[in-house]
């Protein structure tokens, strides 16, 4: 007898019996996004567009994502922390030895060679004014090689303003041009400079005139206070002296912060010396605290590295110079050990102040850039000039200078992109200087 449930349809799969392994089904085709509105979704049997075709088209990272500020060269092109700007004013100096060491160094030794001659020369002069005078001529002749002597010192003084304006403003632009890796010679940075250097050396006498003219106003109280004065006068004279120049120390504080400035914009901004002042007073009038602690905290670097480096000398070549000469007696030995400790001393002071200069300049260089970037968007302004220059873009206009500043297309100073003494790092990270 037949069973009726045992009826299939002719062409179909016999129903598993008892005991058998049913088989899986087979996987079903993906299905496809919806049809958007005037699309025609896909005719039955036929497979729809594979899911996520378009996104498999865009990178990771594409419009929306999150990226990190561009960092062409010493820093990333954002405003910078405390840190950085302390830990790049180094790194200024280690990215471009020659340039920024080397020049500081040739500029230490000159000043030397000229202070020992100029003071040198001059004292030999007088003193053998002096012995070949008559006893009677003799204390006029006198005088007036002292005055000679003074006057001969202030040569190497005058000639020290203007270097360190010289130094300062170099190593400025040394640190804008890191900053958008890329790397001068000295050739290089003199031309950026050229225009620039008489305005800085001016500002640099003038800061030079307002200290000396300090000093003597409060030397000339205390002094007057000890001539006029009798008794407790004089006690009055020298505290008033004292007061004063405590006031005018915190003056000089303010002011030198309030103005720091003024370098930067004077050789990145190419302005006026009255609107340089101008520009430093403004950008550092909301944030003269973290101004004064990157100056502050970099001069008492400079000083306390000097003061390590250079104490051990004086300390061992005085034993040597004990063990040499006991008893105190003058004579060629211990002229010897003294003349090559007092070389030594200066040749390591010299060093450590070539290294000082360039951190000094570059900390206030960083400083300038952090302010504008905070204040007036400059961050900006410098991505799109990088972007543009690695596009290969030509006739840039300079970054550092306003809109209203320069005419449009107008170059940096001297800057052409394939020039000799300069050159881009493959990598983005800043090139070297050509050998």
């Amino acid at each position: 007898m037949t069973d009726p449930n045992d009826w299939a349809a002719p062409g179909a799969q016999d129903a598993p019996r008892w005991g058998e392994r049913v088989p899986s089904a087979p996987p079903a085709p993906p299905s496809g996004p919806a049809a958007g509105p005037g699309q025609q979704p896909p005719a039955y049997g036929q497979q729809a567009p594979a899911y996520r075709q378009q996104a498999a088209q865009q990178p990771f990272g594409g419009p929306g994502a999150w990226t990190p500020p561009p960092r062409p060269g010493l820093l990333p092109l954002r405003p910078f922390t405390f840190g950085e700007i302390l830990s790049a004013s180094f790194q200024v100096f280690r990215r471009n030895p020659r340039t920024t060491f080397g020049t500081a160094l040739l500029a230490q030794v000159v000043l030397l060679v000229v202070t020992v001659g100029a003071a040198g020369g001059s004292a030999f002069f007088a003193f053998s004014r002096v012995e070949s005078a008559l006893p009677e001529d003799r204390d006029a002749v006198a005088a007036g090689a002292v005055a000679t002597v003074v006057l001969a010192t202030l040569v190497p003084v005058l000639l020290t303003v203007v270097v360190s304006a010289l130094l300062q403003g170099l190593f400025v632009l040394e640190t804008s041009r890191q900053l958008l890796g890329e790397r001068l010679r000295l050739g290089g940075l003199w031309t950026l400079a050229r225009g620039r250097i008489g305005a800085l050396t001016g500002w640099s006498a003038l800061l030079t005139l307002a200290y000396l003219v300090a000093a003597g106003l409060v030397v000339g109280v205390v002094a007057i206070g000890v001539v006029v004065g009798t008794g407790p006068s004089i006690g009055v004279g020298i505290g008033v002296g004292v007061i004063l120049g405590l006031g005018l120390l915190v003056l000089g504080v303010w002011l030198t912060i309030k103005l720091s400035l003024v370098p930067s914009a004077l050789m990145l901004e190419r302005m006026p010396l009255r609107a340089a002042v101008a520009r430093s007073w403004s950008l550092v009038r909301s944030s003269f605290w973290r101004t004064f602690g990157v100056v502050a905290l970099v001069f008492v670097m400079i000083q306390i590295a000097t003061q390590v480096v250079t104490a051990p000398f004086s300390l061992l070549f005085g034993v040597f110079g004990s063990l040499i000469s006991p008893t105190g007696d003058v004579d060629g030995s211990a002229i010897a050990v003294a003349a090559v400790a007092y070389v030594l001393t200066i040749a390591v002071s010299a060093v450590v102040t070539a290294i000082g200069s360039v951190v000094q300049a570059a900390s206030v260089g960083l400083v300038y850039v952090d302010r504008r970037m905070r204040t007036e968007g400059l961050d900006l302004e410098l991505v799109r000039h990088v972007e543009a220059r690695g596009r290969g873009q030509v006739d840039l206009p300079d970054p550092w200078r306003s809109p209203a500043q320069q005419q449009p297309g107008q170059q940096l100073p001297g800057h052409h992109p394939q020039q000799q003494g300069q050159q881009h790092g493959p990598d983005g990270q800043g090139g070297a200087p050509l050998q």
